[in-house]
């Protein structure tokens, strides 16, 4: 199908438009030229007629012998529209056809040219359109006009009838045209198809770079997305590089002055360690966040987030012996995670460990797909049946290091952590009330195209 806004569809709709336009062009420029042809073969059969009767007059030197007349049988029948008369100098009726018994027929109004033949076109008394043509004879001294009529409404319903064919035809060789240019605008936009196919695959994680070959026009486009990518890797594992060149070159002076201050004591002392360790804590944190962000910013990695949703639950089961943990496995057409496995386990981890922490004993787990504004996205909620948040706390845990008991053992840096890798794939992290009567979290990540790999059928 050609969808709205491609280019194809534009490519269609553009031709399709001129098509129709050429085409009802066509139409009427064949109506014109049909028409007039039929036009000029009527007034050239009518000035046969009256070369005709002209012949005759001069052959038998009477204007009113019977033997004047013409062949054509549609000149005997009344109201025929096709009729003939002679007049002498003065107007006055000397002969005349079949058909003009019983009609007022006018002569000719308009000027001659320059072979003496002048025409119009009026309408009889039965409202027939009709084509004349006059022409002047002398005889001896009497001049007399010739004058022979033909019907012209049978011209305009032929040109009426040629014009409705015409159309017809032209519409089908109008729907054919644009069959081929519906063909033709998809044929040759495969190879933009193909491009935006291995794009997807490269940030689905499915291929390192754009593969394949490609027309002269967008092979260059290609290859800058793969330069691309190249470049964006690098200047990533530079910075990546350089973060951790700096934060390892700060820390062993950190050190030092950290081991002068405990060696002395006084408030100088005291405020040197203090800061120290404020700053070791900042080079620690900053050499983090360089590694998350230089980690997720790589494009083309997915991974299986059920079965990394199975191993956890094994573990923390493991971990937290007291707790109940409930994880219904999905089936095999849900998604899976687009990004690095170790960040979703990372993610999941922590929030599983403070979800087992605070519970009273049950925790529920659940993974599913959705359709959002941002695409496909995975969603894993997890439901403990502990003493939950307010509304408030809820705000305040996601701040760093923000810890509401300082009884349960931890640093608060592991929810840090979540948010920071959360942010960095543009996904989302919600605490509400849950139905078990405790804490409810649900974490919205990417999800990338099925891996292909067979999943285990064990838990």
């Amino acid at each position: 199908m050609l969808r709205k806004g491609s280019i194809a569809a534009s490519l269609f709709w553009l031709s399709a438009g001129w098509l129709v336009l050429a085409l009802v062009t066509t139409g009427f420029l064949l109506t014109d030229l049909y028409s007039r042809a039929l036009d000029t073969t009527l007034t050239q059969t009518l000035d046969f007629h009256v070369e005709s009767l002209a012949g005759a007059l001069l052959e038998t030197r009477d204007p009113q012998d019977p033997g004047i007349s013409l062949a054509d049988r549609r000149f005997e029948r009344p109201r025929s529209g096709w009729y003939w008369i002679i007049r002498d100098g003065s107007g006055n009726l000397v002969n005349l056809s079949t058909s003009v018994v019983g009609i007022d027929l006018q002569g000719v109004g308009a000027a001659a040219d320059a072979l003496g033949r002048s025409t119009e076109v009026i309408n009889d008394p039965f409202g027939t359109q009709l084509r004349m043509v006059e022409r002047s004879v002398t005889l001896g001294e009497n001049n007399f006009r010739i004058t022979v009529a033909g019907n012209l409404t049978e011209i305009l319903k032929l040109v009426d009838d040629f014009r409705g064919q015409a159309f017809i035809v032209l519409g089908a060789v109008g729907a054919m045209l644009a069959v081929m240019s519906a063909i033709v605008a998809r044929i040759a936009m495969r190879p933009i198809s193909r491009l935006s196919a291995a794009v997807e695959a490269v940030r689905e994680g499915d291929s390192a770079e754009v593969s394949g070959s490609y027309p002269t026009e967008i092979a260059p486009l290609a290859e800058e997305v793969n330069e691309l990518l190249r470049s964006n890797a690098q200047i990533i594992e530079r910075a990546r590089n350089q973060v951790g060149n700096l934060a390892h070159g700060l820390k062993t002076p950190l050190a030092v002055l950290r081991n002068e201050a405990q060696a002395r004591k006084g408030a100088l002392a005291d405020v040197v360690s203090t800061e120290t360790e404020k700053m070791s804590a900042m080079v620690s944190t900053y050499l983090e966040r360089a590694r998350l962000a230089a980690r997720t910013s790589v494009v083309g990695k997915k991974s299986d987030a059920a079965q990394s949703l199975l191993r956890l639950t094994r573990v923390m089961g493991k971990i937290h012996a007291n707790v109940t943990l409930s994880f219904e496995r999905p089936d095999a057409s849900l998604p899976w995670f687009r990004g690095d496995e170790a960040d979703f386990e990372e993610i999941v981890g922590n929030l599983l460990d403070n979800a087992c922490k605070w519970s009273r004993g049950q925790v529920a787990v659940e993974l599913l797909a959705e359709q959002g504004g941002k695409g496909s996205q995975l969603v894993v909620r997890i439901d403990d049946n502990g003493p939950g948040l307010s509304e408030d706390d809820a705000q305040k845990v996601l701040r760093r290091g923000v810890r509401l008991d300082e009884k349960t053992p931890g640093t608060g840096l592991g929810l840090d952590i979540v948010k920071e890798l959360v942010d960095v794939y543009g996904g989302s992290l919600d605490l509400k009330r849950s139905q078990l009567g405790g804490l409810q979290v649900e974490l919205r990540l990417p999800a990338a195209r099925l891996g292909g790999l067979v999943r285990p059928t064990g838990t």
